[in-house]
């Protein structure tokens, strides 16, 4: 398999944060971190950032120039449409800018975060979410999508127990998840090339949380 080099769009976000912050992302792959132009005058930036308009082409493409794997984050919600960003342009707009420059710098892995109730939409915020996970889907690019429920962790509150409450119930698509979870497994999925063509959701997304979780244990304890 191809050495793992992987450009995250969407790293000044709470999921792209506790990913970049992950030990295994420093020390052991091979990451851009991708910051838009708006975002990367609000707060300080990793070093590994680089900072384009996805709406630029020629910059996206030398961008992906040497990657494997694009990791899209970028999501918006609408406490933020004051600031200019909507569903369309966030969510929409930079996975479609995202998935034409993955086809055409071979890109072999295409990661999405989507969100749980995706599959069948309802509202305009799961309708972008669709919308973008067609693209996708329809890109020819190896794709894996993540359907994570409510997150836990950042700024967020933790609730414990009802995770493993809610999963014990059988309610494992609706159980929230912590970032950090969230996080490692994404990278997971990223630097073992997993999960191609599947969309994780429920079941299927805990036994890759699961799946990750033990490969950090393995890192600890080698």
């Amino acid at each position: 398999m191809r050495q793992r080099r992987i450009f995250v769009a969407g790293s000044t976000g709470a999921t792209g944060r506790e990913l970049l912050a992950l030990p295994q992302s420093k020390l052991q792959l091979d990451i851009v971190a991708h910051a838009r132009p708006n975002k990367a005058r609000e707060q300080e930036l990793d070093p590994r950032t680089v900072v384009l308009d996805l709406g630029d082409p020629s910059s996206l493409d030398e961008a992906l120039r040497d990657r494997t794997t694009v990791v899209q984050l970028i999501g918006t919600v609408r406490a933020r449409f004051g600031a200019g960003d909507t569903y369309e342009s966030s969510d929409v707009g930079t996975t479609r800018s995202l998935v034409e420059a993955s086809r055409r710098a071979g890109i072999d892995h295409f990661i999405l975060l989507s969100a749980v109730g995706a599959g069948t939409p309802v509202g305009a915020y799961l309708k972008a979410k669709a919308a973008a996970e067609e693209l996708v889907r329809q890109s020819g690019v190896p794709f894996t999508i993540f359907r994570p429920s409510t997150f836990e962790g950042g700024r967020q509150p933790r609730l414990p127990g009802v995770s493993a409450l809610l999963r014990g119930l059988g309610l494992a698509k609706v159980a929230p998840i912590a970032l950090v979870d969230l996080a490692q497994s994404i990278l997971w999925v990223a630097r073992t090339r997993g999960s191609l063509g599947e969309v994780l959701e429920g079941k299927s997304l805990w036994r890759v949380v699961e799946a990750a979780r033990s490969d950090v244990r393995s890192d600890v304890l080698t």
